[in-house]
């Protein structure tokens, strides 16, 4: 994606959007360039984690430890004016520690639920794979239906709600896989690299320069809740051609009969797609869905869904690049 405000199209492009995105546009603007202040490079992880916004999806950051991967959803959260939670995942973490427990309160002589940190429109959790499988379980709920259920009470989380998990690659020490129900909840899954030299150059020259100042301190709230689900409302009027439709059915039909993956993905992840791909044309000042579109979401969506076959793991074949197979020999609607 670019970062500047396209002001005017090309003669060959020149067309009226149905749906007027320009404040959409302009805002992600301003929240990218709030996140560069600190941020160097990362630029994929930056433009995914902004369409997750948009698109009411969650997302899972995956890299070593040292990459930002904290640091850019915590700044994140700090451009967007909502109630923010973070929440370090432990082996000893328990369902109660995330979700809230009933208490017995003296004064009413009856028990009382005080609400966990899951009670946020915005919860980072830190290294989500180093709590063992039930704990990861209890946010099955919450994830997909944006509500908890605890002692035959129903709560409602508000709006705008957006998980941002981070997890160390899973062949590291002490850690667990997570889950497959789960990660089919999760819209994105971002990949983060170590920076080049020269990125890795700037991030030490902003260090030096900070001085006595912090990093959260020079970011500044860009957009409101309420702003967020007014762009969340407009991104789904994005308009999709039928034969678009069926170009994401197709890729996604394709993952489930490729010889080299063991699971495809589910309808689920045809939605994210769909999802996904329209924040990425609002994104770019459009009012339809391109084939591009398309493509830009489907590896990040797809990637986590899927399971390699072991003979073509054991021959270092990536979900990644098997999609990306994938897209090549889906022929692309004209």
């Amino acid at each position: 994606m670019e970062d500047q405000i396209p002001t005017e199209q090309p003669e060959h492009l020149d067309f009226k959007n149905r749906i007027d995105v320009s404040e959409l546009q302009e805002a992600v603007y301003n929240i990218k360039s709030q996140l560069k202040k600190v941020i160097v490079g990362q630029q994929n992880m930056m433009d995914l984690l902004i369409v997750a916004l948009l698109a009411d999806g969650h997302a899972l950051i995956e890299g070593v430890p040292g990459v930002a991967k904290t640091i850019t959803a915590k700044l994140l959260s700090r451009t967007v004016d909502v109630d923010f939670s973070r929440i370090q995942f432990t082996p000893d973490l328990m369902p109660s520690d995330i979700l809230g427990t009933s208490v017995f309160n003296a004064k009413i002589s009856d028990f009382e639920f005080k609400k966990g940190p899951i009670f946020s429109s915005m919860i980072l959790i830190d290294e989500i794979n180093r709590a063992p499988a039930k704990t990861q379980a209890a946010l099955f709920e919450v994830m997909e239906e944006k509500q908890i259920t605890v002692d035959g009470e129903t709560y409602k989380m508000k709006e705008p709600f957006i998980v941002l998990a981070t997890q160390n690659p899973i062949e590291q020490e002490g850690t667990y896989r997570l889950p497959e129900a789960q990660l089919d909840r999760f819209l994105f899954k971002i990949n983060v690299d170590y920076p080049t030299a020269n990125e890795e150059l700037d991030i030490i020259m902003k260090e030096q320069a900070l001085i006595n100042a912090t990093k959260i301190e020079q970011i500044q709230t860009i957009i409101s809740g309420a702003k967020i689900e007014t762009f969340k409302a407009l991104v789904n009027q994005i308009s999709l051609e039928e034969n678009l439709l069926k170009y994401i059915a197709n890729i996604v039909v394709n993952t489930r009969t490729n010889s080299f993956l063991y699971l495809g993905a589910s309808p689920r992840a045809s939605i994210a797609i769909l999802k996904a791909s329209k924040a990425f044309a609002a994104i770019e000042g459009r009012d339809f869905v391109t084939p591009e579109d398309i493509k830009k979401a489907a590896i990040p969506v797809l990637q986590h869904r899927v399971i390699v076959t072991p003979e073509r793991e054991m021959e270092g074949l990536t979900s990644k690049q098997i999609i990306e197979q994938i897209i090549e020999t889906v022929e692309i609607p004209r």
